[in-house]
């Protein structure tokens, strides 16, 4: 089985590419979802380690994927078999964050201003472990397509 996580800042596209994985028949999980996360007194985000933990070790099938963006999500890279970061410019993040409404997240001017703070220093930590980076401003087919073809490579 391949297991490839999604990773990124928010506004990047990981929920949508998750959902849009999940529609086409795969085992695709949005990590930064309840039940499988949790949000410190900063607000920083964790990984519930054991949910975590129990889908790398019970799925099966040809491909696992899991989205999300955790302080803790380095612990698990060993057991992915890719790391894709998607990232996007600024302007598309601030515009998809400002429009969504799946996820509030980012509507408040100090949380806009904190994804992009993270753009600025988290993502190019992203950048050097991820395995693929893939620019997620463009359609969501191709990326979902680019995405699947490294769960069909052997």
């Amino acid at each position: 089985m391949k297991r490839i996580l999604l990773t990124g800042m928010s506004g990047t596209g990981k929920s949508t590419v998750i959902a849009n994985l999940a529609a086409l028949g795969y085992k695709a999980v949005d990590l930064d979802s309840e039940g499988m996360c949790e949000w410190d007194a900063n607000g920083d985000e964790r990984w519930l380690e054991d949910e975590v933990q129990h889908l790398l070790d019970t799925e099966a099938g040809d491909a696992l994927f899991l989205a999300g963006c955790a302080e803790n999500q380095v612990k698990f890279y060993p057991q992915f078999d890719h790391v894709v970061l998607l990232s996007a410019p600024a302007e598309v993040i601030a515009e998809r964050v400002s429009t969504r409404t799946n996820n509030s997240y980012g509507k408040d001017p100090s949380e806009a201003a904190r994804i992009l703070e993270n753009k600025r220093i988290i993502e190019p930590l992203l950048r050097r472990t991820a395995t693929l980076e893939v620019d997620s401003s463009a359609a969501i087919d191709e990326v979902t397509a680019i995405i699947l073809g490294l769960a069909r490579r052997d």
